[in-house]
């Protein structure tokens, strides 16, 4: 059996749906990449532009590696609501991807040194300078989608990447035929809540519900803000609305839902401890960490804004006035102004707040909300 035959038998045997073999060099859509760059599309993002050196030329930041060994693993599941109405993308329900694909491949790069196929293999999960999905597309494990995705004949959009780097030459897996491809469809582009599809293929990060409410650190733009609806973290309708998506076998077994998850609500994010540690022990092991306690109080107090709930007035009123982050505060304003207009103390408390909070950028969003608002 030829030795790229044998590393992707040991790459399924390791759990994974998906593998295939591609040269360790410059990615194929790196011209793609310096005008998304160019254009300001990455956002807050500073970092994707920072590493572009490293993206143009991998064995800057890994020298030894020869081939990229890209492996695929499918995490279909049914829709994700929180506990009284609000949504969260469906991986973030289940426990932090990264973990399990990071100890599976680094006993894949064990098995694959013990059994003399490599000599050594560096593993990456989200964690290094790589265009993976270009990079996975050239080693057959899907293609290039108009939402900015990778999609599988099989798994549709609902797969997540991970990468080895091997430190031989291999010849590279041959995609296969017939690869698939979006034809005429624009079900991703017409569906987009907030306009982010800017072109096929094409995404700007800034109008991205997933960035808004996972990558963003400051005050969301006012003009995203009713566009997020019900979505408290991160944001599935591209993946939703996608024909190849359909009738994806659900993986729930392999990544159940995390106790992190369970009970969750939005009002629970709204209030979510603010002293050292809580969070953190909360969400151990969950995508749901990565915004940090402002962020997911953030995103509760503006999805509560675009979807009141009973009983959810008096806590944004007690978060406006004493929550310890300016950007919650500000949030819990908007939602108030928006949600709950009709009550007459919702306006009064947004008032008094906007006078005397002491951090000028939340009180001039509060004044902001209120002038919007009386504007009808």
């Amino acid at each position: 059996m030829e030795r790229e035959q044998q590393i992707l038998e040991a790459a399924h045997e390791a759990g994974f749906d998906l593998a295939g073999l591609a040269p360790f060099h410059a990615p194929p859509d790196l011209e793609r990449y310096r005008a998304w760059i160019e254009a300001g599309h990455h956002a807050s993002m500073g970092w994707l532009a920072e590493v572009q050196p490293l993206l143009e030329d991998p064995r800057r930041f890994a020298p030894e590696g020869r081939t990229l060994l890209a492996v695929g693993v499918g995490h279909a599941r049914a829709g994700v609501e929180l506990e009284g109405g609000g949504r969260i993308a469906r991986y973030a329900a289940g426990r932090d991807y990264h973990n399990w694909l990071r100890k599976r491949l680094r006993k894949l790069a064990r098995t694959l040194v013990e059994r003399g196929l490599v000599g050594g293999a560096r593993s990456l999960v989200d964690d290094g300078p790589l265009m993976e999905r270009s990079h996975a597309e050239e080693a057959g494990l899907g293609f290039a989608s108009k939402a900015a995705n990778l999609l599988h004949p099989r798994f549709g959009p609902w797969f997540f990447l991970g990468e080895l780097v091997l430190d031989v030459e291999l010849s590279p897996t041959a995609p296969p035929l017939p690869a698939g491809s979006c034809g005429t469809c624009t079900a991703c582009l017409d569906a987009c809540p907030t306009d982010a599809l800017i072109a096929p293929g094409q995404l700007d990060a800034g109008r991205c519900i997933s960035w808004a409410t996972i990558e963003a650190r400051e005050a969301l733009p006012r003009e995203l803000r009713a566009g997020l609806a019900d979505w408290a973290f991160g944001c599935d309708v591209c993946s939703e609305v996608c024909p190849w998506g359909d009738g994806v076998p659900t993986q729930e077994e392999r990544f159940p839902t995390s106790a992190a998850g369970e009970g969750s609500t939005l009002l629970s994010w709204l209030t979510l401890d603010p002293e050292p540690g809580a969070f953190e022990a909360r969400f151990e092991g969950s995508p749901l960490r990565r915004p940090g306690r402002a962020g997911l109080a953030t995103n509760a107090a503006l999805v509560l804004g675009n979807r009141p709930q009973d009983g959810a007035l008096p806590a944004l009123r007690v978060v406006l006035e004493e929550d310890v982050s300016p950007r919650v505060r500000e949030a819990a304003a908007w939602s108030l102004a928006h949600g709950y207009g009709a009550d007459a103390g919702a306006r009064t408390a947004v008032e008094r707040a906007a006078a005397r909070d002491r951090d000028p950028d939340a009180a001039r969003g509060m004044r902001a909300s209120l002038d919007e608002t009386a504007r009808g």
